[in-house]
């Protein structure tokens, strides 16, 4: 699979879709180049096996062009209270229904291909901020090992292009040793995960720069999580490739536009 490096912005379509558009105005209109589609929500419901049935998520949402699926990492992450993390993997309680489920960076690459997408994410950890120096450090050893289980449960890489994601927190030497020890692995392409995760925007964007210079740029690098136009001009600026944010298109859908010099609340 040959992937290509630019600049964009992914369109957020969590459960198959973005909200309040069809893809023939993401297509024309936007111009949008790739969404990004989200596997926890999607294996909640409707359900990977059903998407598979068909026939990917290209034909379920009538979209012809790149899509991306994270791997749920963010979305355990954010249950706080509801999930349990353990080696072979995280168990969590549906926010639908209280059901218990368990995410293995084994099942994950399982859900992601049965979705289909292009790029597809290694299972990692997101770890908030503050956290501390020993908790990141084995959080990050974990979400390497994943990482490593991920690429071996990984095969068809000729159609699902595999992003590892770099950890640590907002310790940098964390962030060397997670981002040499991905690209030993010689994945597809290189996230950056755990950043605006509530830290403030000077030691986020200082981490940022501080961890792209151990990816290599021949390889798309890929900012999570991230989509107001100052922090897309600070992650370019840092030699990201890539974001994504569920930002826009939510504001968008409660009345509000993004420039380059504010939010334009168009309700008043």
């Amino acid at each position: 699979m040959e992937i290509y490096k630019h600049q964009y912005l992914c369109q957020f379509g969590t459960c198959a879709t973005v909200k309040s558009m069809t893809p023939e105005e993401l297509k024309e209109e936007v111009e949008a180049q790739i969404i990004l589609s989200n596997t926890y929500h999607l294996y909640l419901r409707p359900g990977h096996e059903l998407v598979k049935m068909a026939g990917g998520l290209h034909k379920f949402m009538n979209w012809d062009r790149p899509i991306l699926t994270d791997c749920g990492g963010f979305q355990v992450f954010s249950l706080s209270d509801l999930r349990t993390i353990s080696e072979e993997g995280v168990e969590f309680k549906s926010h639908l229904d209280g059901s218990k489920h368990f995410f293995t960076p084994e099942k994950v690459m399982e859900i992601e291909n049965a979705l289909g997408a292009d790029i597809i994410m290694a299972f990692d950890e997101c770890v908030g901020y503050p956290a501390t120096y020993e908790y990141t450090k084995n959080s990050m050893e974990r979400t390497t090992r994943w990482a490593v289980r991920c690429k071996e449960a990984h095969k068809d890489t000729d159609k699902h292009g595999l992003f590892g994601i770099v950890q640590g927190g907002m310790y940098k030497d964390l962030r060397e040793k997670s981002a040499k020890d991905l690209v030993e692995m010689d994945f597809q392409g290189y996230a950056v995960g755990g950043l605006s995760v509530g830290e403030p925007k000077d030691i986020m964007c200082d981490v940022l720069e501080h961890t792209t210079q151990f990816l290599p740029k021949d390889k798309p690098r890929y900012l999570m999580g991230v989509g107001t136009p100052d922090y897309l001009i600070e992650a370019t600026l840092r030699g990201i490739d890539m974001c994504d944010c569920v930002l826009p298109t939510r504001l968008a859908r409660h009345g509000n536009a993004l420039t380059s010099h504010r939010t334009i609340n168009n309700k008043k």
